[in-house]
């Protein structure tokens, strides 16, 4: 079957592999139906290793070496293993991307992102960006009949994004600021806007990331670039600041953005993966008493079922995507325009084409 595999940085390569074989006791065989590539695939791809082991068993999966990228994807199910309840040949499903062990004291506290086992389909073991992969079934979850494949294909980082909102205990009164609105950022705004919050301000120094977080809902537009972001934050709300800022960019800067236009007692979510440590004003975030908070992946029995349910009939897929891409095309037009910073939407892959 065709896959995209990863062997370096700057090297993934399109090419034939051999498809799985019968899935093990509680796992599936999925025929992928469409696939999505994210900022992460892109970071590996330019500058990685940095998630993937190469050359040494994942602790977690055991695997090491070439691996098939692709931790975003929805498929058919198209063989099942020994144990598996719940799903049946045929069905239509997503599959989370982290796989946790559900015995250690992180999963037995719903914390199954923090699985002392826990890996990751697309970098620790192969993933969906090709024909067919295996996955277990305890981490699949039916895609509703009126959520079209390319919808599905972006409930994996809708759930990430969700997983944020709740950790910065987000509420529909609060107002929301998101810095930096491309990638997961948009899922972010897309996710606030579509439970119910109307006063999300999105901040990004591209006007047309900009543009179309207008379109998904944004209240207001701050241009990082020309303006001190922080300081239009604060008159937007009238001098008092953001209840929460979420840093979905990870950017050299963009934490303390989000610290300065964070409000007295407000809340912090540290989301978008620095390439560096940021510095942090540590002194006026105690002096105002602002909560930092972090995030990472989703939770998949709690975060994808709402996922599917926003994106079923609710236009954020089509508001985010960008364009459809075949697997032929990734590295050119998929993993190089990300890794750049010109991609403006989310790239899906059509493993078939």
């Amino acid at each position: 079957m065709k896959a995209a595999v990863y062997h370096g940085p700057g090297d993934v390569r399109v090419e034939e592999v051999p498809a799985p074989s019968q899935p093990e006791f509680g796992a599936v065989c999925l025929r992928v139906l469409r696939g999505a590539i994210c900022g992460t695939d892109s970071t590996e791809y330019a500058h990685g290793p940095k998630m993937i082991s190469l050359d040494h068993p994942h602790p977690g999966s055991g695997h090491s070496g070439p691996v098939v990228l692709g931790h975003e994807f929805v498929g058919r199910v198209a063989e099942l293993g020994e144990g598996v309840e719940g799903l049946e040949v045929g069905d239509r499903v997503v599959s989370g991307a982290g796989v946790s062990c559900g015995e250690c004291r992180w999963c037995r506290e719903g914390r199954t992102n923090l699985c002392a086992r826990y890996y990751t389909l697309g970098f620790h073991r192969d993933g969906g960006l090709a024909e067919q992969v295996v996955s277990p079934a305890s981490i699949c979850v039916r895609v509703p009949d009126d959520c079209d494949d390319d919808a599905a294909a972006m409930a994996q980082p809708l759930a990430v994004a969700l997983h944020g909102l709740n950790r910065a205990g987000v509420g529909i009164d609060d107002t929301l600021a998101v810095i930096g609105v491309g990638g997961i950022g948009a899922f972010v705004l897309a996710a606030a806007v579509a439970r119910g919050n109307r006063d999300v301000i999105a901040v990004d120094v591209d006007s047309a990331r900009l543009d179309t977080a207008a379109v998904l809902g944004a209240a207001h537009m701050v241009n990082s670039g020309p303006d001190d972001a922080a300081e239009v934050v604060r008159e937007i709300t009238g001098g008092i600041g953001a209840d929460v800022a979420i840093d979905a960019a990870g950017a050299p800067g963009t934490l303390a953005q989000a610290l300065r236009a964070t409000r007295r007692g407000g809340r912090v979510l540290m989301l978008g993966m620095p390439a560096r440590a940021p510095e942090l004003d540590s002194f006026d975030a105690i002096l105002r008493e602002v909560e930092l908070t972090t995030s990472v992946a989703h939770v998949c029995g709690a975060d994808l079922p709402e996922a599917l349910e926003l994106l079923s009939g609710s236009g954020i897929a089509e508001r985010v995507v960008e364009r459809v891409i075949g697997l032929e095309q990734l590295v050119p037009q998929g993993l190089v325009p990300l890794a750049e910073g010109s991609a403006r939407g989310k790239i899906l892959v059509d493993v078939n084409g």
